[in-house]
C-alpha cells in the first residue's frame, strides 16, 4: 500500500495523490454512490409490485446493458487521459462546443445526484430514530451534519474515503447477504424457484417501469474514470473496476430481489409490497433471521445514504477540479490541499452549494423526500444517463478519425449498440418519470426539461468562451503533456494524441419513501 506523501516543499505547487487507489479502491466509490442497501429496501418492493416476480431480470438487463456501454467507454479510457472524463471523451469525437455543454451537464448531474440526497439523509435518520427508540427527530439538523460531514471526508484524502468506503459498503451489502442466505437456507416460503426468469414473468407490460427502476440503480458506476489520476496503473484498473461495478450491482441487485420474492412467495410477493413497500425487507429479514437484524438494517441504509453522499461528493470534486484547470470555472477551484491532496476548495464550493439548496428547501416548508430528494435528484439522473449517450455515440466517432490498434467491437459494434440501448433507457425513464417524482405533469416537464436547457446553456458558454476567450476554448479538454508512472516515479513525457474537431465543426437518477 503506498506510504502517506509528505507535504511538498515550500515554493511547490500540491497536486492531487498519484498512484493511491487501486481497483478495489475505486469499486467501493463508485458501488457506493449506488447505495445497493437503500436502493433494495426502498426501490426493489416497488418495481416488485409493477413488475411482479419478474422483477429481478430487470436488473439483470440494465446491467447487460450498461456492460455492453462499458466496452468503449473502458476502451476510451486509454486512449484519453484528461481528468474530465465524460466530457472529454465527448468532446474528443463530438467537438468542443458540444464537449463543453456535456461539462456543464455533468457538473449539474452530480450535484443534482448528491444533494438531493441530503433530504433522504434526514428522513431515513429520523425514520430509524423512530423505529428503534420512538424519537421525533427533525430532517433539517440531520442533512446539515451530514454536509459538514460529508465536507470532512471529501477533504481529507483519496484513501482516506476509499477505506471508509470499503468499511461502509461491506456493512450494508453484509446485511443483504445475510437476508439471502437465510431464505436460501430456510427454502423460502414454498420452496426455491426459478420462476422469475422464465418469460412468461418478464414478458409483462410492467417490465417496463422495472427497466426505468433498474436503469437508475446503477446511477454513479461510470465515475471510475474520474480517479484516473489517482488510480495505479490506470490503464488497467479503470476498465477492471468499471467492470466490477457493473457485475457486481447486476448481479447482486436481481439475486437480492429474488431471494425477497422467495422469502413471500411467488403468490404473496406482490401483495406484501402493495402492502407495505418500505416495509417488504424488513418484514423478511425479521422472519428468516431476527428483529435485531431488522434494527441493523436500519441502522445501515443510514449508512448506505451517507456513503452514497460521500462517493459523489468525491465525483464532483474532482470535476469542478478538472474544469477550473481548463479555465472554465474560476481557478480557486482547482486548489490542491498541500497535506492530504485533496481539491478543498471545491468541496467547500460543493458544501456551500448543497447548504444553500437544503435551506432553501426548508424555508419553503418543503417535504424532504418527495421534494428536496426526488425533485432534485432526479434531473441529476437523466443527466447523467445522456451523458453516458453522448459519450456513447462520441466514441465511434473519435476512433474513426484517429489511429488505433482496437477491434471493430470495442471502437465501433459495443458503443452503438449502447447507444440505441441507452436511447430507449431514457426513454423509459422519462416516460415514467411520474414514478420517481410523484409530482405533478406540470412539475415532471419542469423536470425532464431541466436537463436539455442545462446543455443548450452550455452551448451558449462554448460561443462565448470562443468569441471572449479564445485560448480557453482552444486548450478545452486537451490531453495532459506529462503523466505520472505508474508506481508514482517522476513524469515522463506523453505524445500528444491527434484529436481534430469534426469536420462539421471550427478548427479552433428515486423512489417511495420506506415506511417507518
Amino acid at each position: 500500500m503506498p506510504q502517506t506523501p509528505e507535504p511538498p516543499a515550500a515554493g511547490t505547487t500540491p497536486v492531487p495523490r498519484r498512484a493511491t487507489l487501486g481497483t478495489a479502491d475505486i469499486s467501493f466509490f463508485v458501488v457506493s454512490a449506488a447505495a445497493p442497501l437503500t436502493v433494495m429496501a426502498g426501490v426493489a418492493p416497488v418495481a416488485i409490485l409493477l413488475g411482479g416476480i419478474g422483477a429481478p431480470a430487470g436488473y439483470l438487463l440494465a446491467g447487460l446493458t450498461l456492460a455492453v456501454f462499458a466496452v468503449g467507454f473502458t476502451t476510451m479510457s486509454r486512449h484519453v487521459r484528461s481528468g474530465g472524463a465524460f466530457y472529454a471523451y465527448i468532446t474528443r469525437g463530438l467537438g468542443k462546443h458540444v464537449g463543453i455543454g456535456a461539462a456543464l451537464l455533468a457538473l449539474v448531474g452530480y450535484n443534482g445526484m448528491e444533494i438531493g440526497v441530503y433530504g433522504l439523509l434526514g428522513t431515513t435518520t429520523a425514520d430509524t430514530a423512530h423505529a428503534l427508540w420512538g424519537l421525533d427527530v427533525p430532517w433539517l439538523p440531520v442533512s446539515l451534519a451530514g454536509l459538514a460531514l460529508i465536507w470532512y471526508g471529501g477533504f481529507r484524502s483519496i484513501d482516506f474515503g476509499a477505506k471508509l468506503l470499503g468499511v461502509l459498503l461491506v456493512a450494508e451489502t453484509g446485511i443483504l447477504v445475510l437476508l439471502a442466505a437465510a431464505v436460501l437456507l430456510k427454502g423460502g416460503a414454498h420452496g426455491l424457484s426459478a420462476g422469475s426468469f422464465a418469460p412468461g414473468a418478464i414478458l409483462v407490460p410492467g417490465t417496463a417501469a422495472v427497466l426505468a427502476f433498474a436503469f437508475a440503480a446503477f446511477t454513479g458506476f461510470e465515475s471510475t474514470v474520474i480517479y484516473r489520476r489517482e488510480a495505479r496503473d490506470p490503464d488497467r484498473t479503470i476498465p477492471r473496476a468499471t467492470y466490477i461495478a457493473v457485475a457486481f450491482l447486476g448481479l447482486f441487485y436481481a439475486f437480492i430481489v429474488w431471494t425477497v420474492i422467495q422469502a413471500f412467495g411467488a403468490d404473496a410477493v406482490v401483495a406484501a409490497a402493495a402492502e407495505d413497500p418500505g416495509g417488504l425487507f424488513f418484514a423478511a429479514i425479521s422472519t428468516y433471521v431476527g428483529p435485531w437484524a431488522a434494527d441493523l438494517m436500519h441502522v445501515f441504509i443510514v449508512t448506505s445514504v451517507i456513503a452514497s453522499l460521500l462517493a459523489f461528493h468525491n465525483a464532483i470534486n474532482r470535476y469542478g477540479l478538472a474544469l477550473a484547470e481548463e479555465g472554465v470555472l474560476p481557478a480557486a477551484l482547482g486548489r490542491i490541499h498541500p497535506r492530504h491532496g485533496s481539491p478543498y476548495v471545491a468541496g467547500v464550493a460543493q458544501t456551500v452549494l448543497g447548504a444553500v439548496i437544503v435551506l432553501g428547501f426548508a424555508l419553503a416548508d418543503a417535504d424532504p423526500y418527495q421534494q428536496l430528494l426526488l425533485w432534485v435528484n432526479t434531473p441529476g439522473m437523466i443527466g447523467l444517463m445522456a451523458l453516458m449517450l453522448l459519450a456513447a455515440i462520441a466514441i465511434p466517432v473519435y476512433f474513426r478519425r484517429v489511429p488505433h490498434d482496437e477491434g471493430p467491437w470495442r471502437t465501433l459494434i459495443a458503443p452503438v449498440a449502447a447507444a440505441a440501448l441507452l436511447t430507449v433507457a431514457i426513454f423509459l425513464v422519462t416516460s415514467k418519470v411520474d414514478l420517481f417524482t410523484l409530482a405533478s405533469p406540470t412539475v415532471n416537464t419542469i423536470l425532464v426539461a431541466v436537463v436539455p436547457a442545462v446543455f443548450l446553456g452550455g452551448l451558449g458558454l462554448a460561443h462565448r468562451l470562443k468569441k471572449r476567450r479564445p485560448e480557453i476554448y482552444a486548450r478545452f479538454a486537451e490531453e495532459p503533456t506529462t503523466r505520472v508512472h505508474p508506481e508514482g516515479e517522476e513524469p515522463c513525457p506523453l505524445p500528444t494524441p491527434s484529436s481534430p474537431e469534426p469536420a462539421s465543426a471550427p478548427s479552433t437518477p428515486t423512489v417511495p419513501r420506506p415506511a417507518r
